[in-house]
C-alpha cells in the first residue's frame, strides 16, 4: 500500500484543513503558482474502507492508494473546495517566483502545494480495478471544516503548515502594488 497525501476529519496536521478554513473564512484568498500543477489526495476515510475491504476479501498486490482516479490540478482542487462553503471568496493566483521572492515555501506556507513535482501525480488503476472509490472532494473539505471548528481555537491557531491571514494579506498587498 503506497497512500499518498492522506486527508479528511481527523487530521490534525491541518496541511489540508487549511484550505477548506480558508475558504470558509471567506474574502481574497492567495492562490500559490500555477493552477495546472497535479496534485493527489484522498481521504482517510475511503483508503480505510477500501483497505478493510481489501484484507476481508484477502486481496492481495502492490497498489498506489491515493486519489482521485483522474488527475486533479491544484487549481481544480481549489475549486472543489470551493464548493464546500458558503461565504464568498476570491481566488488571486500569484507566480511562484513572487512567492519565492517574499521568502514563502511550498509545503508550509502552503500546505498541498508543491510546485511541478513529479510525484504529485501518480498512476493509481490497479488501485481503482481493485475497488478504491473516492467520496467528492467538497464533501471531504466540508467534514474537514467541521472538524477543524470542532478544535479549540488554540490548537488551530498552533497549526505547522499555512501562513497567517496577517502574512497572507502582506503579501496580496505587496502583489497588487507590483501589478501597478
Amino acid at each position: 500500500m503506497r497512500p499518498g497525501l492522506i486527508v479528511g476529519p481527523g487530521d490534525r496536521t491541518t496541511r489540508f484543513g487549511y484550505w477548506p478554513l480558508r475558504f470558509d473564512d471567506g474574502g481574497e484568498i492567495l492562490a500559490p503558482g500555477n493552477p495546472e500543477h497535479s496534485n493527489q489526495i484522498i481521504d482517510q476515510r475511503d483508503l480505510t474502507e477500501w483497505v478493510v475491504r481489501l484484507a476481508e476479501d484477502g486481496t492481495a498486490g502492490d497498489f498506489n492508494a491515493t486519489g482521485p482516479g483522474e488527475r486533479l490540478s491544484f487549481g481544480s482542487m481549489m475549486e472543489q473546495i470551493g464548493l464546500a462553503v458558503t461565504t464568498l471568496y476570491e481566488l488571486t493566483w500569484i507566480p511562484e517566483t513572487f512567492l519565492q521572492e517574499q521568502g514563502l515555501n511550498p509545503w508550509v506556507d502552503f500546505p498541498w502545494w508543491i510546485p511541478g513535482d513529479p510525484l504529485m501525480y501518480v498512476d493509481v488503476s490497479d488501485a481503482v480495478a481493485a475497488g478504491l472509490t473516492f467520496r467528492p472532494l467538497p464533501t471531504t473539505a466540508r467534514d474537514t471544516i467541521s472538524f477543524e471548528r470542532s478544535r479549540s481555537p488554540e490548537e488551530v491557531a498552533e497549526r505547522p503548515f499555512g501562513m497567517t491571514r496577517e502574512r497572507e494579506a502582506e503579501v496580496l498587498a505587496a502583489w497588487h502594488a507590483a501589478q501597478g
